[in-house]
């Protein structure tokens, strides 16, 4: 089930003992836009539209660090911004793990998105953490 608002924005919902509601957000109109997220997952998917000369970039925001590490977690947003030619990451601690295509960034408090044409600005506070301890 879905449901959309005139803001562009749709809620995915899965059966209720499942999964959360994931509030999906494509090409949103802001330019800037505030969030609120322990983490977030950066990927890249195939072109959108025909028209578009860049690829599409999705981010997956979580209320959790590592999320690509458990199962079961599902992100409180999916944001997809279509023709972009670069993302621009500022003042943030970042990971890639080269076994998956994310580019992960733990430890928010806030997150903002810059839409400026064809680029992507991403900044937001961050809690430095220098070594994270291992769950059993």
């Amino acid at each position: 089930m879905k449901k959309e608002d005139i803001s562009g924005k749709k809620e995915a919902c899965c059966s209720k003992k499942h999964a959360p509601k994931i509030i999906e957000i494509n090409d949103p109109k802001e330019s800037v836009i505030k969030l609120a997220a322990k983490s977030v997952l950066v990927e890249r998917q195939e072109h959108g539209k025909d028209s578009d000369h860049f690829r599409t970039v999705v981010l997956r925001l979580f209320t959790v660090n590592n999320p690509h590490k458990e199962h079961n977690i599902f992100p409180t947003h999916v944001i997809r911004f279509s023709n972009v030619e670069k993302v621009r990451i500022r003042r943030l601690n970042v990971s890639y793990y080269m076994e998956g295509p994310h580019i992960v960034i733990n430890d928010l408090e806030e997150l903002y998105l810059t839409r400026e044409d064809h680029k992507l600005i991403i900044k937001g506070y961050q809690i430095e953490v220098e070594k994270r301890t291992e769950s059993p």
